[in-house]
């Protein structure tokens, strides 16, 4: 506001100036001015302008004038200050605007009353949107409780304050706020900077931080040794593991050559290998030999990979390092009991196959000549039935070191399992020479052994064959060899015999027509037919027995008699044996599903049943068929079979019945067990041989046994079965004797399983069977 004060007055005139003041806005015009002068200076006259002389109003228009021109002069320098005011006010709008940090003005309940344009991009929105928009909702929920603070302790204590919250925006945004108060109390000055890089940052470098402590905790405590070198190949760093190992200190190692516990045996090919192959591929791994500070000499497996800088240029080598001592120990002891028998300590078939390859490579080469011996022991398993395994055992270890000393220096004598061996004699001149040998080796087997204070002597077969003489692989000499033991034994034990071209033509045969047999069973020529088992009396169909027939091409439908003699003793008969089993099971499943329950029975040879893992692979068989139940299979063994092995035999079967499956003795009486025997082995049934059956109405010793072995079975709470029942005089005597069980001729020949659902249907005992009971229903 102007104001016109009062001045002192010359030569009877009042003088007057303009003050102004300069707090007062605005920018008054000269007219205005001028009406507020002469209304000022009537009041201070009281004199009228017009009652004035004219000199005296020249004089005052002249001093008007001259204020006049002062006011003018007031006026531009107001308007010069107030166009620098005003241009101050655009920098300073033009700062706060540019400002890389975002200001805003708040009120108390946290509406934005002003932001400049860093705010309103931080924030994504244009500034004019943003005047009253409450801050707190521009905000993370979890974040808004941070800004009510923030805004309650600046209002009430006036200092100002700092807190970090997070916008509701994607991606996430941090941002630092710094208030103040401002002068009138009643808004706060926001200064808010976005913090997210730093804050990332600084999470990533904790991360570094976590990884390198993590690192570090690694590089100390993992189980391998390590070592870091730079590019020149020098270590400068080793963990605490690489000491431990190598029995070199931390102070020991750096500056060392990373290859300086290298021995010198591999140290320059191996080094050579390895610079080699870090600049093609940039690492190596393998197996390596090294030196400990106590002068050891231990294997290791070593990793060593370069390290490059981001320009492609190696840094640093990190290798990796672990003691396999152990590990080659324990190798060492599964490559010999790989390659040698745990008993005897000889070399097995494995170690046999290769040291025979061998011998033959470098008999050719000399033009000499080598014998293959294979020599089973006569009577040893007597004495493990006798006296068991253990006595069995040291009896093994006691010849095996006789017959060692029998051979020559360069010999091998090698165990192929049980109580047969084989020994390869080299360097002979002719055949003759091998003679001597095999004596000694007769003599060794043959001498007297004290085992757990018995006496015990057993004795040897052998036989021989020579190579080159009979030309052929490894795996047939041995092959020739065990044909010609098998001749000595059967021509007395306690020899030997030499494989010659007239064994060798009649072997050849039978080979043959073993090849022939399984040729037929490759092209699944044999089926199963089935014999009904009955009760003569209630007439009910009790089971079946699966009887193998071969479906021959050019011979027709061959019975069992015409070729499971060729196999007999043959490994192929333990496979012919499972497909059997296997077969009966199918068929089994197949009535179950047409609605015909029964038991089938099955023959076992000899052989497959005297198979030490025969239990374990019918367990893997009955497996396969878990809807049937294991005892609807019944396995029918021949009694001579039971005694060629009683105690092998007889923990199998009580292996399988374990599992489920029944067992019959089959064709009993034809042999000559005990009764110690029959009570040994665990068979639920016998069977009365069809020779004494087919006789017996018209011969009375052949009736004794059959009523014999009727009362065997009721003593030992056995059932029994008659085979080979052709006449209804037969079974009509058998009902007399207690025996209701039977199969023959008379009641149905074997059939295919095609034909027997329909059999069984329609079958009814006769009239004579079905009216009398059985003499004793136990026996059944």
């Amino acid at each position: 506001m102007t104001k016109i004060e009062s001045r002192s007055y010359k030569q009877g005139r009042p003088q007057f100036t303009m003050a102004t003041d300069r707090s007062t806005p605005g920018k008054p015009d000269a007219g205005d001015l001028r009406r507020r002068a002469e209304e000022g200076l009537q009041q201070q006259m009281h004199v009228p302008v017009s009652e004035r002389s004219e000199v005296e109003v020249r004089k005052l228009v002249h001093e008007l004038q001259v204020h006049q021109v002062e006011l003018e002069l007031q006026n531009e320098a107001l308007s010069t200050a107030q166009a620098k005011l005003e241009a101050a006010l655009a920098r300073s709008t033009e700062l706060y605007d540019a400002a890389p940090v975002g200001y805003f003005t708040l009120n108390r309940t946290g509406d934005i009353v002003l932001a400049n344009l860093a705010g309103a991009r931080l924030l994504d929105t244009e500034r004019d949107c943003l005047t009253g928009v409450r801050f707190a909702a521009l905000l993370q929920d979890d974040s808004r409780e941070a800004l009510t603070t923030l805004l309650q302790r600046v209002f009430e204590s006036g200092a100002p304050q700092s807190c970090e919250v997070i916008l509701a925006f994607t991606p996430r945004r941090i941002i630092q706020m710094e208030a103040t108060l401002s002068a009138d109390g009643n808004e706060c000055r926001a200064a808010v900077l976005d913090i997210t890089a730093r804050r990332d940052a600084e999470a990533a470098l904790r991360e570094n931080e976590a990884r390198l402590q993590l690192a570090a905790r690694v590089f100390s405590h993992v189980r391998e040794g390590i070592f870091i070198a730079d590019a020149r190949g020098t270590i400068i760093e080793v963990n605490d593991t690489f000491t431990h190992i190598t029995g070199f200190t931390r102070d020991e190692s750096i500056g060392q050559s990373a290859f300086f516990r290298d021995t010198e045996r591999q140290a320059q090919e191996l080094q050579g290998a390895i610079w080699r192959a870090l600049h093609e591929s940039g690492t190596w791994c393998g197996e390596r030999w090294s030196r400990r500070k106590d002068g050891d000499v231990c294997p290791e497996t070593l990793t060593i990979s370069a390290v490059r800088d981001a320009s492609g240029q190696v840094t640093n080598y990190v290798a990796l390092f672990s003691d396999i001592s152990s590990q080659k120990a324990h190798q060492q002891q599964l490559e010999h009991v790989a390659h040698y028998d745990p008993l005897t300590n000889l070399p097995n078939r494995v170690l046999l196959a290769d040291r025979l390859h061998h011998a033959m490579a470098q008999t050719q080469r000399r033009d000499k000549a080598l014998a293959v011996a294979y020599l089973d022991l006569d009577g040893f398993k007597l004495v493990n039935d006798t006296y068991g395994h253990n006595v069995g055992d040291d009896l093994l270890v006691a010849v095996t070191e006789h017959m060692k000393e029998a051979l020559r220096e360069g010999d091998t004598l090698a165990r192929m399992g049980g109580d047969e061996f084989v020994a390869v004699l080299v360097d002979l001149e002719s055949a003759e020479d091998c003679k001597p040998v095999l004596e000694r080796l007769l003599q060794a087997a043959a001498s007297p052994v004290i085992a757990a204070g018995v006496a015990l002597q057993v004795s040897a077969s052998i036989g021989a064959t020579i190579f080159p003489s009979d030309r052929c692989d490894a795996d047939h000499l041995i092959r020739h060899a065990d044909q010609s033991m098998y001749f000595a034994k059967q021509t007395g034990k306690n020899r030997y015999h030499i494989y010659d071209v007239e064994f060798e033509a009649a072997v050849r045969s039978l080979h043959e027509n073993i090849e022939d047999i399984r040729l037929g069973f490759e092209r699944e020529q044999f089926v199963l037919h089935y014999q009904p088992k009955v009760d003569m009396c209630s007439g009910k169909v009790v089971g079946a027995e699966a009887l193998i027939r071969w479906q021959h091409p050019t011979r027709g439908l061959l019975l069992p008699a015409a070729f499971l003699h060729v196999i007999e003793n043959h490994p192929f008969s333990i496979e012919l044996g499972e497909w059997v089993i296997q077969t009966a099971l199918v068929q089994l499943r197949n009535w179950r599903a047409a609605g015909l329950d029964l038991p089938v029975s099955v023959n076992i040879a000899a052989l497959h049943l005297q198979q030490s893992n025969f239990a374990a692979r019918l367990a893997h068989v009955l497996s396969g068929h878990k809807d049937l139940c294991p005892g609807r299979l019944e396995i029918e063994i021949l009694e001579n079979c039971a005694l060629d092995d009683m105690v092998q035999v007889s923990e199998s079967m009580h292996a399988c019945r374990a599992l489920g499956v029944t067992f019959s003795l089959d064709d009993f009486g034809m042999g000559y067990s005990s009764l110690t025997y029959l009570k040994r082995l665990p068979a639920d049934l016998l069977k009365i041989d069809k020779s004494f059956v087919r006789e017996m109405v018209n011969d009375p010793d052949d009736l004794s046994i059959v009523s014999g072995v009727i009362g065997l079975a009721k003593a030992f709470r056995r059932q029994v079965l008659a085979e080979g029942v052709e006449t209804i005089a037969q079974g009509t005597m058998l009902l007399s004797l207690g025996c209701s069980l039977a199969q023959g001729y008379c009641i149905a020949r074997p059939m295919p399983a095609s034909e027997f659902t329909y059999w069984v249907a329609r079958w009814q005992p006769d009239e004579a069977w079905a009216a009398r009971v059985p003499a004793d229903a136990g026996s059944r």
